[in-house]
């Protein structure tokens, strides 16, 4: 792809390139990425919504797929029908039913049961009966809890224990407990103390001076020091900033021009970096970097739980995040 010179947010080429994914069935990446089917779908429609275009999508096959996915012996939802359940791909179809209002079609008591049956002695959950564990996880047993009006039946705890012993010398927080600071994890770990309301937790001085260090001279941040700069970073970076009341430590100008710059000026969507090769990950993660930063235009995002704002709000859940004020 070569590098875009655009200043502006080409929404209409997003959108479009969003709508066209998974229609050549045919072609080998889209087999390829069959374990992260469920994901792409929420990226994907979470970047038209914020764009200010959710019904660019077609509801009923997009919750036709969803419930494709469950896995019935478990009782939550793999990335794709046949797979095994986890809890990324449960989130992403709780996440998906909520926003297009179809949470009925789920046997919610069987989802918790899921949800609840991951979470280990040390507080921290597995993402699937295989038993790997990351504050990833950890993450989406919160959120996918609070959607449900379930945190009441977690061990909040155990839980923000295991957060608080993943928490460096730095501020910033890793996938396990030892392991060396991570703006995703970051992301996940603010994310879900302020879901639990235990921002106490957090150092958020010397946490957001970290963050705001991501930064490079380019205006793209990156996940730790001494790595190149990535869209995706403009949310995991953002969000926790934003959760923290911080998004001003950063050169907003800066990254906002940056990730334009990934922008593809013929086909639609955002890459990772200028000149890289667009996806519906970094497609969403760069739209939701511009809503933070208070691109005129878009939705409001909820940083929280990286979903609309008003979807949030209505269900009573907002926390005391601030992003940029929207650009007129």
């Amino acid at each position: 792809m070569a590098p875009s010179t655009t200043d502006v947010l080409l929404t209409d080429l997003h959108i479009s390139y969003v709508q066209k994914l998974g229609q050549n069935k045919d072609d080998l990446t889209y087999h390829l990425t069959s374990h992260l089917r469920l994901n792409a779908i929420y990226w994907g429609f979470t970047a038209v919504c914020i764009l200010g275009r959710p019904d660019a999508l077609d509801r009923d096959e997009m919750i036709d797929f969803v419930m494709s996915c469950w896995d019935e012996e478990a009782g939550a939802f793999g990335a794709h029908p046949d797979h095994d359940a986890h809890l990324l791909s449960t989130l992403s179809a709780i996440q998906i039913l909520v926003m297009q209002d179809a949470l009925d079609r789920l046997d919610v008591d069987r989802v918790v049961k899921f949800i609840l049956s991951l979470q280990q002695p040390s507080g921290v959950f597995a993402g699937d009966k295989w038993g790997e564990v990351d504050t990833r996880f950890l993450y989406c047993a919160v959120n996918a809890l609070s959607l449900f009006g379930r945190l009441d039946l977690l061990d909040k705890e155990r839980t923000v224990g295991y957060i608080e012993r993943c928490r460096n010398y730095d501020g910033g927080f890793g996938n396990s407990v030892g392991a060396e600071s991570h703006s995703a994890q970051v992301f996940v770990c603010v994310a879900a103390l302020a879901i639990l309301d235990r921002l106490d937790v957090v150092d958020v001085d010397t946490l957001a001076w970290w963050l705001s260090e991501r930064q490079l001279p380019n205006g793209g941040l990156n996940g730790r020091p001494e790595k190149l700069e990535d869209v995706c970073y403009s949310f995991w970076v953002l969000s926790a900033l934003s959760i923290l009341n911080k998004v001003p430590w950063i050169d907003a100008d800066k990254l906002s021009s940056f990730i334009l710059s990934a922008q593809d000026p013929e086909g639609g969507g955002i890459a990772d970096r200028p000149g890289d090769m667009v996806d519906v990950f970094h497609t969403l993660f760069g739209v939701a970097g511009l809503s933070i930063l208070g691109y005129p235009g878009l939705v409001d995002l909820d940083p929280v739980y990286c979903m609309p704002a008003n979807v949030i709000e209505t269900r009573g859940l907002r926390k005391n995040w601030q992003a940029l004020p929207r650009r007129q």
